[in-house]
């Protein structure tokens, strides 16, 4: 056979395979395909309920919540479902639904290769019969042989059951949130009527929720998603020629009053719904309602439920006081970033407030709660606590004069003149003293040598996410002209408590699905982005009871005697919103009150509203966690800290000279005598610092800067008022002759001598005489034996045992220092021998 032929034969028998091979596999494909069988699909209640999620408090003993217990379900045929309900459904969710046989040929094929581009298998494109049949199928696998089942079996169920049948099951079957399962439910649930007797637009909100009941709930955070979602229902009834535009119009304008919420089988609601939130995001609304999750959280039950008792308690008594009749609460543990308390209202079933709105998570103004992240970043800079600003009226508008007039008239509402909350000034103030009692001009003045884009970046590294966009805020900023959220501002409180080390907060511990597999447990995530010594100096601030004092009292609800805490106040300008944030070392406890319509409250600062919330829980806290201090900050600034920065206001050129001399200081002039002096040169801090490089030397130009003559204006004025005068000191030209070594104390040891040789049992009498003829009487001997100190004396002499002293050896350095009377020291040293 020649290799032409063989070649041939060899194509025929490859070919002959391979339609072979096909026909076997096809054949092995429509056998498998075969023995799909439609699965029960009135099991509904024992499915769900088997594979329920379960979400339990840190312990993982206490239940908090029961996805599906006293699961709520009417079963109704398709006469007694509202058309507008049955259309919107269809309209939304499968528009082609009465032309397809099951499953939609481009929507497959869409999937098909969207699938084996990811790889993953989890692309929809489900028909409403798809979705009927994953429901009873119950399993989230993202496998192929899953998905060729789904819309094998849509088709299969096509042929079995009508459109009619079909949408009835769907209908039946829908998940609405929680516990409430089927439209006839959810109908009395959210509305309090039958299905058969919904409005068009109650019938668009309920179409709009299975896609994600959580998201969607109308008691949740959503409710502004939830109305576009039920605006784009009708949108595409319009479009599916379901209704008239004159229908649809009126649907869009028609106001629906939701249902209160039932409040069976839930503890921690609002914290349970933010958890709830989590996993659906995470895992998907059907893992979630069907996956049979274990949720171990990192809710503390034992103080969460005194936190709401205190909560409302005090906020049902702030109604009738101050107009206030909402309050929030959340804990952190400083240490970890877990979430150990969250209450989002007073009462998350009270419906005339709102109360399942969690105010934990929404955006509101901070008002001087935020100062605490403008000073760290001043800290950062080399500012310190020490640092003078001048607390006076201060015109920071470029469009106006320092006098706070216009340069143009048009302009006069462009003024920028911040007054303090009880409309005085101070004048010469520490960033220490100013942020203790939050005082509010000195807050501007750091912002602006702080940098707006610096700050918000601290605030953003701490943990506040909602600051985004640098170009809408201004020096208001300070005062809490941005937006946070109770969490996150808790949360990043939390770094200052943690010396400088961020650790995100969350809420979940550990999950487990239904086979005890785990699929997400805490880890620590921590990151320094703060230095350690600003967290420290905020730290001092906020628990430092004597600077606040002036303006809280001695004994405010701030103040705990005996235990490191830190607290910082807050109130807007329009009194909407008081806030008081503050931790020990292990938990940071945030707490708001205001309320929900956004309606003011009594004029009235937030240390009478809300800090007596904060003070009880925080109690709470003290009594659970043991006694533990902040880490303190240096007390002594590092010699290169120039004397602006650490507190010397009236000049910018230092000397030293001798207290008792008066003459300038020596390297013999003790420390004890030595006093920091300054020539008096009065100005604003920017006549001294470049804000573009706070440690840097002195500006050239100080007017070069915009704000100096806006803030010489008032210091300048505030200086005529007091009658003080520059350069009204000079530097001495003598240096100090009291110190000096001729005048030093001349020790001298009478007893013991070098020479003998001591018992070390005995007591040996230390005999000194001061020979120096300063005329400075001998005031203090100090005694050291190989560098310890042994003791002191008032006089010359001294008597010790040598046995009580602890590593003696055969021969010992014996050394007494002596002071007289203007600190002048002297000392002498032996070897004294001792026998052991």
């Amino acid at each position: 056979m020649t290799t032409k032929k063989i070649k041939s034969q060899l194509k025929k028998d490859v070919f002959i395979g391979l339609i072979t091979l096909s026909i076997f596999g096809a054949s092995f494909i429509m056998f498998w395909i075969s023995s799909f069988k439609i699965p029960d699909l009135n099991s509904f209640d024992e499915r769900i309920v088997a594979q329920s999620t379960k979400i339990y408090d840190r312990t993982g003993e206490i239940l908090l919540y029961d996805v599906h217990e006293n699961i709520r379900r009417t079963i109704i045929p398709y006469e007694e479902i509202s058309r507008d309900i049955k259309n919107a459904t269809v309209a939304i969710e499968d528009a082609e639904f009465y032309e397809h046989s099951g499953i939609k040929p481009t929507a497959f094929l869409r999937a098909v290769l969207a699938n084996i581009k990811s790889g993953d298998f989890g692309q929809g494109g489900s028909t409403i019969t798809q979705q009927v049949v994953k429901n009873s199928i119950l399993t989230t696998e993202k496998k192929i042989a899953r998905k060729i089942k789904e819309w094998v079996l849509a088709v299969k169920l096509e042929r079995v059951m009508t459109k009619k049948e079909i949408l009835t099951l769907y209908l039946n079957e829908t998940p609405y949130g929680g516990n409430i399962y089927g439209v006839e439910e959810a109908s009395l649930s959210f509305f309090g009527k039958q299905a058969k007797d919904l409005t068009l637009a109650e019938s668009a909100y309920l179409a709009a929720m299975p896609q994600a009941p959580t998201y969607y709930s109308p008691y949740g955070n959503n409710l502004d998603k939830l109305e576009k979602r039920k605006n784009l229902v009708l949108k595409k009834m319009l479009e599916n020629n379901f209704i008239t535009q004159e229908e649809h119009d009126e649907a869009q304008k028609e106001e629906i009053v939701f249902r209160e919420k039932s409040t069976k089988g839930i503890k921690a609601p609002h914290f349970v719904m933010y958890v709830r939130k989590y996993l659906e995001e995470k895992y998907g609304e059907k893992v979630l309602t069907e996956g049979g999750l274990k949720v171990i959280t990192t809710i503390d039950y034992d103080l969460q439920e005194k936190a709401e008792e205190i909560v409302k308690k005090t906020a049902l008594e702030n109604v009738e006081k101050y107009n206030a009749e909402n309050a929030s609460a959340v804990a952190v543990d400083s240490k970890t970033g877990q979430i150990l308390v969250m209450v989002g209202s007073r009462d998350y079933f009270d419906e005339e407030i709102d109360g399942n709105f969690n105010v934990a998570t929404a955006h509101r103004q901070p008002g001087s709660s935020f100062k605490p992240f403008v000073y760290a970043t001043a800290f950062n800079k080399g500012f310190t606590p020490d640092t003078v600003l001048f607390d006076l009226k201060t015109e920071f508008s470029t469009y106006c004069k320092p006098d706070g007039t216009a340069i143009l008239s048009q302009y006069q509402d462009r003024c920028y003149s911040p007054e303090n909350y009880d409309h005085v000034y101070r004048g010469p103030m520490t960033l220490r003293e100013a942020l203790a009692q939050s005082v509010n001009v000195p807050a501007v003045k750091i912002l602006y040598l702080t940098g707006i884009a610096e700050s918000l970046k601290t605030a953003k590294d701490m943990g506040i996410n909602s600051l985004t966009n640098v170009a809408q805020y201004g020096l208001t900023l300070v005062l809490g002209g941005g937006e946070v959220s109770l969490l996150d501002i808790t949360g990043a409180y939390s770094v200052f408590a943690n010396e400088g080390i961020k650790n995100p907060h969350t809420s979940i511990l550990k999950i487990e699905d239904k086979e005890g597999h785990v699929l997400e447990e805490f880890e620590m995530n921590s990151k320094r982005v703060i230095p350690e010594l600003t967290a420290l100096y905020i730290s001092d601030i906020l628990s430092d009871n004597v600077a606040r004092t002036p303006a809280f009292g001695t004994n405010s609800p701030l103040y705990f005697p005996g235990r490191d805490v830190a607290g910082k106040t807050g109130t807007t300008n329009d009194y909407k919103d008081a806030w008081t944030v503050g931790y020990t070392p292990q938990v940071a406890l945030g707490v708001w009150a205001g309320n929900n319509d956004n309606t003011s409250m009594e004029k009235k600062v937030a240390g009478f509203i809300v800090t007596p919330i904060w003070n009880s829980i925080m109690q709470e806290v003290l009594d659970k966690y043991p006694d533990e201090k902040f880490k303190k900050a240096p007390a002594d600034y590092d010699k290169s800290v120039r004397p602006i920065l650490r507190g010397v206001w009236q000049g910018g050129t230092t000397y030293f000279i001798d207290r008792i001399s008066g003459k300038l200081a020596t390297e013999y002039t003790p420390e004890e005598t030595k006093e920091e002096k300054v020539v008096e040169e009065y100005h604003s801090i920017l006549y001294w610092v470049d804000k573009n490089d706070i440690t840097g030397s002195k500006p050239l130009d100080p007017n070069k800067d915009l704000q100096y003559q806006r803030w010489e204006y008032g210091v300048q004025k505030w200086l005529a008022g007091q009658g003080i005068v520059n350069g009204t000191n000079l530097i001495p030209t003598e240096y100090d002759d009291i110190h000096t070594p001729e005048k030093a104390p001349q020790i001298k040891l009478i007893y013991p001598n070098s020479t003998s040789v001591y018992s070390s049992s005995q007591k040996i009498n230390i005999l000194v005489s001061n020979n120096s003829y300063s005329g400075y009487p001998l005031i203090k001997l100090n005694f050291y034996l190989n560098g310890r100190f042994i003791g002191s004396s008032n006089t010359t002499s001294f008597s010790f045992i040598p046995s009580d002293v602890s590593e003696i050896k055969d021969i010992n350095e014996l050394k007494v220092v002596g002071f007289d009377s203007v600190y002048n020291k002297g000392e002498t040293v032996i070897n004294l021998k001792i026998g052991i």
